[in-house]
């Protein structure tokens, strides 16, 4: 990921949350009040957005200090600590919400990511994403995917061709609205079409694309489809491919699985911050020892 446009997107979600200041934490502890937290899952999962701890916190303070036990795509269990910091109390809880609430998002993506490549149980096969993430997050969703161990479709629209269907029907047919496409386009810039008939596909071949998507079909239209495509060709299966169907597609032959879901029905890694005061301020130490003495 760009790391500039990383730490300006969480200078971005932490400016949104905290306002002005955060009128809480910043009433209750005092300036020097130095403490200490621990990230622990509380589940199961696949850990993803680990930076974001240390980028985070650091964007607040520069003094607050993380240490990680666990890297990005590894397997976490219920109960297991994922990263201390330790800084300034206040600005640990200031920053807790904004941080678990990234780290719980992506996490899950990952998890779900892992789970659909082991349900699959294909490595001839590659899970990747779709542009179906959430609006001004999908630099992190498409991260997040990849360390759940699955790939990277289009990032946005500039960055490859995909004729739909409305296309095709605008176009009046997929040699058409190829035809039309490379009037446009430099040759860096593949060219992927929605197929969902025998006469479609080998339309595609005969326009010479170089990804073939075979659409809302199912494993076995994708094994009868799959051979009418040179292997020089990428081909690509899409839509109603669920967790308790993916299974079926083992052994198609198809290069890749595209879902959706794994960016836009996203369920959170439970994850959790807990805190303790580990350092007194000079002046209430004074005050604390004072008290003593009197006593």
């Amino acid at each position: 990921m760009n790391p500039i446009k990383l730490r300006n997107k969480l200078a971005e979600f932490l400016a949104e949350d905290i306002g002005d200041k955060d009128v809480t934490s910043t009433s209750i502890f005092p300036a020097g009040q130095i403490g200490k937290g621990v990230m622990v899952a509380k589940e199961d999962g696949v850990l993803a957005g680990s930076d974001f701890i240390q980028i985070g916190y650091q964007l607040l303070n520069q003094s607050i200090q993380v240490e990680r036990f666990v890297t990005d795509g590894s397997m976490v269990k219920q109960g297991q600590p994922i990263a201390e910091v330790t800084g300034p109390m206040a600005q640990l809880l200031t920053g807790e919400r904004v941080i678990l609430n990234i780290l719980q998002r992506m996490s899950g993506i990952a998890t779900m990511t892992a789970n659909y490549i082991a349900v699959l149980d294909d490595p001839a096969i590659h899970i990747c994403d779709t542009r179906k993430t959430m609006p001004g997050l999908r630099m992190l969703d498409k991260y997040a995917v990849t360390c759940g161990g699955g790939k990277n479709h289009r990032f946005g629209l500039d960055d490859g061709v995909m004729i739909k269907d409305n296309h095709i029907a605008f176009a009046g047919s997929i040699t058409k609205a190829v035809e039309k496409v490379r009037e446009k386009i430099g040759h860096m810039i593949k060219i992927e079409v929605e197929t969902e008939t025998v006469d479609q596909v080998r339309e595609a071949v005969e326009a010479g694309v170089d990804i073939i998507m075979f659409d809302n079909r199912s494993a076995e239209e994708v094994r009868a489809l799959r051979p009418l495509v040179p292997a020089h060709i990428i081909t690509e299966a899409s839509g109603n491919i669920t967790l308790d169907n993916i299974a079926t597609y083992k052994g198609t032959g198809v290069d890749y699985i595209s879902l959706g879901c794994l960016t836009h029905s996203v369920q959170a890694l439970d994850i959790s911050l807990n805190v303790e005061i580990s350092e007194m301020p000079a002046s209430k130490q004074g005050e604390k020892a004072h008290a003593k003495s009197i006593l």
